[in-house]
């Protein structure tokens, strides 16, 4: 559990230092997908990232540090389909843009994680939250529930809600 929380944390982070946002997202996403299972997957799943997202990079570089998944950068959704992705990682995708494209994919199982969308009521199941010194993250268990994925229970545990806040 202690590791975990050292991973979802939310790192501290100032407004001008990118890097720092950098790595806690790579380590928040790292983490959700390394403690997520997929049925039927054998391997690192592939996690398609939007080129919307302002991560798309650290994302994306598995050079420097290996990544628990294979990233695949995607720019809309026909190219997101044709990838076969177990994870979509979406930038600027609206909640409705999100559950459009999601649709599209299902009922085959996928694990969601959305940039920008802060209230989490729709659209992705992993939904970051950027503040002014963190980053954290929340969890629509709605989502999460019909994705066909099944994600640790520590790691929903960590996941921020306006009432811990």
């Amino acid at each position: 559990m202690l590791v975990l929380t050292l991973i979802f944390a939310g790192n501290p982070l100032s407004a001008a230092t990118t890097p720092a946002a950098d790595r806690s997202v790579r380590a928040i996403v790292s983490g959700i997908v390394s403690y997520t299972r997929w049925p039927d997957l054998n391997g690192p799943p592939r996690l398609c990232i939007f080129s919307s997202s302002r991560f798309t990079q650290i994302l994306s570089d598995g050079i420097a540090e290996p990544l628990p998944y294979q990233p695949v950068v995607v720019k809309n959704d026909r190219e997101a389909l044709t990838a076969r992705c177990n994870a979509l990682y979406f930038g600027s995708e609206s909640p409705s843009q999100q559950m459009a494209i999601v649709g599209k994919i299902q009922p085959r199982s996928i694990l969601t994680i959305a940039e920008q969308n802060p209230e989490c009521v729709a659209g992705s199941a992993f939904c970051l939250i950027f503040h002014s010194t963190t980053v954290k993250f929340s969890v629509n268990l709605d989502v999460l529930t019909r994705s066909g994925v099944r994600v640790n229970p520590d790691v929903l545990m960590l996941a921020r809600t306006k009432e811990h806040e």
